[in-house]
C-alpha cells in the first residue's frame, strides 16, 4: 500500500474489532444470525491478517496460498447458504491472496514476499498485484455496499423527531451493532482493494 504503516495498523484495528465482536456475538440470535455472525466474524478477522504490515511480521510464503483456500472454502459454503455478499467477500479474499503471490519477487527466495505480508504492506506501485478490471468491480461493488448498508443503518426520522431532542438515546440492538461491523469491514475491504 502506498503508505505508512499506521495505516495498515488502523486497518487491523478495524477488521479485527469488528471480527472480534461478530465472533462474540455467535451465540446470539437466531440460526441464520448465528451462521450470519460466524461468516462475519472470519471475514474480519482474516481481512485483519491480511492487512499486517509487512515490516512487522514476516510471513511465510505459503501464506498467500492458505487464505486462499481458507477463503475459497467460506466462499463456497457461502454459495451453497445462498449467501452472495458473503460469497462476494470471499471472492475477494481469495483474489487479493493470489494477488500476494503474483507480486513481482513475491516468491520463495525472491525476498518480495517478506515485504508483502499483506494488501497493506505488499502493493508497490498501482495495479501490480491485480487484474485492474476485476479491481475496479470489486471496488464498485463494495462502494455501492457501504453507502447502502450505512443509509440503512441511519435512523428514520419520527413525526415530532424534532421535538424530541431532549430524550437520551435507545442502546443499538444487536442487529444494529452487527450492521455496523459490516459497514466498517466493508470500508476495511474497499481499503484494501484500493491499495492493490
Amino acid at each position: 500500500m502506498h503508505g505508512p504503516p499506521w495505516v495498515g495498523w488502523l486497518l487491523v484495528l478495524l477488521c479485527a474489532g469488528a471480527g472480534a465482536y461478530c465472533l462474540s456475538s455467535v451465540r446470539r440470535g437466531t440460526a441464520a444470525q448465528r451462521r450470519e455472525a460466524r461468516g462475519e466474524a472470519l471475514m474480519g478477522l482474516g481481512m485483519a491478517a491480511m492487512a499486517v504490515p509487512a515490516t512487522a511480521v514476516v510471513q511465510p510464503p505459503w501464506t498467500p496460498w492458505i487464505f486462499a483456500a481458507v477463503f475459497g472454502a467460506a466462499g463456497l459454503w457461502a454459495l451453497l447458504r445462498r449467501h452472495p455478499h458473503h460469497a462476494v467477500g470471499a471472492a475477494a479474499m481469495v483474489y487479493m491472496s493470489l494477488a500476494m503471490v503474483s507480486v513481482p519477487g513475491g516468491g520463495p527466495g525472491g525476498g518480495g514476499h517478506a515485504a508483502h505480508a499483506g494488501p497493506v504492506g505488499h502493493m508497490g506501485s498501482p495495479g501490480t498485484g491485480g487484474l485492474p478490471l476485476f479491481t475496479v468491480l470489486l471496488l464498485a461493488y463494495y462502494a455501492v455496499y457501504v453507502v447502502a448498508a450505512g443509509v440503512r443503518l441511519a435512523p428514520a426520522a419520527a413525526p415530532g423527531a424534532a421535538d424530541s431532542t431532549t430524550k437520551a438515546p435507545a442502546r443499538a440492538s444487536w442487529p444494529e451493532v452487527v450492521g455496523a461491523c459490516r459497514v466498517a469491514m466493508g470500508i476495511g475491504m474497499f481499503a484494501m482493494l484500493l491499495a492493490l
